[in-house]
């Protein structure tokens, strides 16, 4: 009897058990010898990747500080701007009134006296240029006649020419009256009654220029302007005053509402046909009975048929 079992066949055993057909293949990779040779073999590839980190770590870091530093003074920069003040553009200067060298501005002007009753008890056509320079007054408002047209009996410009009616009936009274009417329907035209009662003549306030109250003239017309449209028309001078139909048949002549206050007497005049009045008698149309003063601006159009007397 042996001693010893005896050796097993390798024969019968030539092929492992399945569960340790490929143990000493993971042993072997998983092993710690073989990530220490691994470690050992390239000793400097970590470590140069962990150094390398905060390299990169840095870079980032600098460039967000330098767009900090840039927004800042972007943002800076922006603030300043909105600190300006905007730019004012400044208006043109306005050109000054001529007017205001007319005794109206003096400061004696309050005590120019009304014209009398009598002032205006003579023919239109001799009223008409003696009314140039005087100064129209209701409120704060006072007015510098610069233009006229004389309007005489049996003249077919005339409203006269239609008798006494509701509308013409102040034409015929006492001269000194206001006669004021409308045209066509928009437009209020202040006259000045001419001559005795009876006779049916007026003297029509063509154009004026702005003495006192240029506010409430330019509030009155709807224009902020300086300018002669202002005031260059005889519905424009009517619209300034603040007047309607019902101060027809005021007096002129008397203290408070309307008056017609006395003023300088212009150097020269210029004379032309009357604008407007197509339908009269060609007689009527050509008579020069238009008077202006020279060397204003405040004149209605049109301007090119003034001409000297």
């Amino acid at each position: 009897m042996n001693k010893y079992p005896p050796k097993p066949n390798r024969s019968q055993h030539s092929t492992a058990p399945p569960c340790f057909k490929f143990r000493p293949k993971s042993i072997s990779f998983w092993s710690p010898s073989v990530s220490l040779r691994c470690l050992q073999m390239n000793p400097t590839r970590r470590f140069k990747r962990v150094a390398s980190k905060p390299n990169r770590s840095i870079q980032p870091s600098q460039s967000s500080n330098d767009l900090e530093t840039r927004t800042s003074q972007r943002s800076k920069s922006v603030t300043v701007r909105t600190k300006r003040k905007p730019r004012q553009i400044q208006p043109p200067p306005q050109p000054k009134l001529k007017i205001e060298s007319s005794p109206v501005s003096d400061p004696s002007f309050p005590k120019t006296t009304i014209l009398s009753p009598g002032f205006f008890q003579i023919d239109a056509l001799d009223l008409a240029p003696r009314l140039l320079g005087k100064f129209l007054r209701r409120d704060d408002v006072v007015l510098q006649i610069t233009e006229v047209e004389a309007y005489r009996p049996n003249d077919s410009a005339c409203h006269g020419r239609f008798g006494i009616t509701s509308r013409t009936a102040p034409v015929f009274g006492p001269g000194g009256h206001a006669y004021v009417y409308l045209c066509y329907g928009l437009h209020t035209m202040l006259n000045v009654v001419a001559d005795k009662e009876g006779v049916g003549a007026a003297v029509l306030i063509r154009a004026c220029a702005p003495v006192c109250g240029l506010e409430t003239i330019q509030q009155r017309r709807g224009q902020q302007t300086e300018k002669p449209i202002l005031l260059t028309g005889p519905g424009k001078v009517g619209q300034a005053l603040g007047i309607s139909t019902e101060w027809s048949n005021h007096p002129l002549y008397a203290p408070g509402g309307l008056e017609l206050l006395d003023g300088p007497q212009p150097e020269k005049i210029l004379v032309g046909p009357r604008v407007g009045i197509e339908y009269a008698l060609p007689e009527h149309v050509s008579a020069l009975w238009r008077f202006a003063i020279a060397g204003t601006s405040w004149i209605s159009a049109p301007k090119n048929t003034l001409r000297s007397p």
